[in-house]
C-alpha cells in the first residue's frame, strides 16, 4: 500500500494581516454612520426612506445578480450594502424612489458586476451611478429647491450653489462651525464634516483606508483653492470653504480610497490624490458644474492603471 504522503500548494498571498473583506466594509458603514444619522436628524422620515431604499435595493441587485450569473451568494459581505449607503449620502432626501432604485442599479450592476465583480471594478460604482442620475436629471440634485419641502428650524442653503450664483460675498453667511456642524444643504450624509473626518481618521487608524489618497486630495483642494483666492480673492473662496462644502469629505474619506479604483503605490496614491483635489477646484471655479469631485474621482479612476505602473526600481544591479 503506497503511505506517501500528499503535499498542498496553495497560491499566494502565504501571510495575511488578519483582515477580511466583511469587516473592512462593515466598519466602513459604521465610519459613516456619524454623518447618516445628522442627515436623518435634519431631514426626517423622507431621509430614512431613501436611506433604506437604497441599501435594500443594492442588496437586491447583487442577489439577482449572484443568481443570474450562477455564482455563489455574496449579499453578507457587506460590500452592495455599503455601495447603497454611500450613494443615499450623496443624494438628497428628496430623491424620488425610481432615481434610488435607477441608482442602485447602475451601482451594482453596471458599475460592479459588468467589469466582474467585486475588485474588478475600473470606476468607483457609486461615483459612477451619482454622476450618471446628476447628468440624467440635473434637477434632483437641487440641494436649494429640496429644502422648499422642509420646515427646518435653522435658515440652510447648499453652500457651492451660492458662491457659484451670488459670488464670494455669499460666503459670509456660513461659518466653518456651520459648515463642520451640517448647517448647510446637500446629501444626506455629505454635510457634516466633523463626521465625515472623525470617520475618515477611524478609517486610517484602522488600516481600512490609506492615509496618502485622503490626505493628498485634501492638499490638493486647500493649494488649489488658495492659488485662485489669493489671485483673485473677490472671485474665489478660499481653502477652508472648499475643503468643508459639497463632496470634498466624503469624496476623500469614502469615495477616492475605493480599492478596486486606486491605486497601490505610494506615488501613485499621492499624484492620484492630488490630482482628484486639484481637479475638484478647477471644475468648480471654471467649469460649468457647481461641484467637481464626482467627475474629478471618475476621472482619476480613469487614469488610475497608468499612474500604477510608476514603481521605485530595484535596489542593486543586474549581474
Amino acid at each position: 500500500m503506497d503511505k506517501a504522503k500528499k503535499f498542498i500548494v496553495s497560491h499566494a498571498p502565504f501571510w495575511h494581516n488578519g483582515n477580511s473583506v466583511n469587516e473592512r466594509y462593515y466598519h466602513i458603514m459604521i465610519a459613516a454612520l456619524p454623518a447618516v444619522l445628522l442627515g436623518i436628524k435634519q431631514y426626517g422620515i423622507p431621509a430614512v426612506g431613501v436611506v433604506a431604499l437604497s441599501v435594500s435595493s443594492a442588496i437586491l441587485w447583487e442577489l439577482a445578480m449572484n443568481y443570474l450569473t450562477h455564482r455563489p451568494i455574496t449579499i453578507a459581505d457587506g460590500n452592495a450594502a455599503l455601495i447603497g449607503l454611500l450613494f443615499a449620502m450623496a443624494v438628497p432626501a428628496t430623491m424620488p424612489w425610481w432615481a434610488v432604485l435607477t441608482g442602485t442599479f447602475i451601482c451594482v450592476v453596471i458599475g460592479k458586476h459588468i467589469f466582474g465583480g467585486i475588485g474588478s471594478n475600473a470606476f468607483n460604482p457609486v461615483v459612477l451611478a451619482v454622476a450618471m442620475v446628476m447628468v440624467s436629471w440635473k434637477d434632483l440634485f437641487d440641494f436649494d429647491g429640496a429644502l422648499l419641502n422642509y420646515d427646518l428650524d435653522m435658515v440652510m442653503a447648499y453652500p457651492l450653489a451660492a458662491v457659484k450664483h451670488f459670488g464670494v460675498g455669499a460666503i459670509e453667511s456660513f461659518s466653518t462651525a456651520d459648515l463642520l456642524l451640517g448647517r448647510q444643504s446637500g446629501g444626506i450624509g455629505a454635510t457634516f464634516g466633523l463626521g465625515l473626518i472623525l470617520g475618515g481618521i477611524y478609517l486610517i487608524i484602522r488600516g481600512f483606508i490609506r492615509w496618502e489618497i485622503s490626505v493628498s486630495f485634501l492638499l490638493g483642494v486647500f493649494l488649489t483653492a488658495w492659488i485662485f483666492n489669493l489671485a483673485a480673492p473677490d472671485r474665489f473662496a478660499g481653502p477652508t470653504f472648499h475643503l468643508l462644502t459639497g463632496y470634498t469629505l466624503i469624496g476623500a474619506f469614502f469615495l477616492a480610497t475605493e480599492d478596486s479604483s486606486s491605486p497601490v503605490n505610494f506615488i501613485p496614491m499621492l499624484i492620484y490624490g492630488a490630482a482628484g483635489g486639484v481637479l475638484t477646484v478647477l471644475i468648480r471655479n471654471i467649469g460649468a458644474h457647481v461641484d467637481g469631485v464626482v467627475y474629478a474621482i471618475l476621472t482619476i479612476n480613469l487614469v488610475n492603471p497608468l499612474l500604477d505602473k510608476i514603481r521605485p526600481k530595484a535596489v542593486g544591479k543586474v549581474v
